[in-house]
């Protein structure tokens, strides 16, 4: 990663973890990721912003394997996402295989842009919510 793209990373993640999430997670339509924390086994919830088609939630992840939250799906992959205020349970894959630029394409508009500017190492997430066919691959 380049001097600039660490200092990006740094100022957007001191943002996010000190101002963006405490507010964005209180806001009842936001979209929040629950992962487990890796070594506390806590729950940690992440504000995200993706979208839900027939029993698969997509997103992209702006830092991909750095942020904190693909870290903890890496090391458990069972989260819980709760979209229009309804949890739902399921099972995160990250998907490097994924063109994560197009994805973005099919996702709500304002979350990508913002994935866009800030991101550095965009990833794909599909995360199979319970009853969900394995291996469901959406545009």
């Amino acid at each position: 990663m380049s001097r600039y793209h660490e200092l990006k990373f740094r100022a957007v993640t001191a943002f996010q973890r000190r101002i963006g999430n405490p507010v964005t997670t209180r806001l009842p339509a936001q979209v929040l990721l629950e992962t487990t924390g890796r070594r506390s086994g806590l729950p940690r919830r992440t504000p995200v912003g993706g979208r839900r088609t027939g029993e698969t939630f997509w997103l992209v992840s702006e830092y991909g394997e750095k942020a904190q939250y693909i870290r903890n799906i890496q090391a458990d992959p069972r989260v819980r996402v709760r979209i229009r205020g309804r949890w739902h349970t399921g099972t995160a894959h990250l998907v490097p295989e994924d063109d994560p630029r197009a994805r973005l394409k099919t996702l709500p508009r304002l979350n990508s842009a913002a994935v866009r500017a800030v991101g550095t190492n965009l990833l794909t997430v599909r995360v199979d919510l319970d009853g969900a066919a394995p291996g469901v691959t959406e545009p």
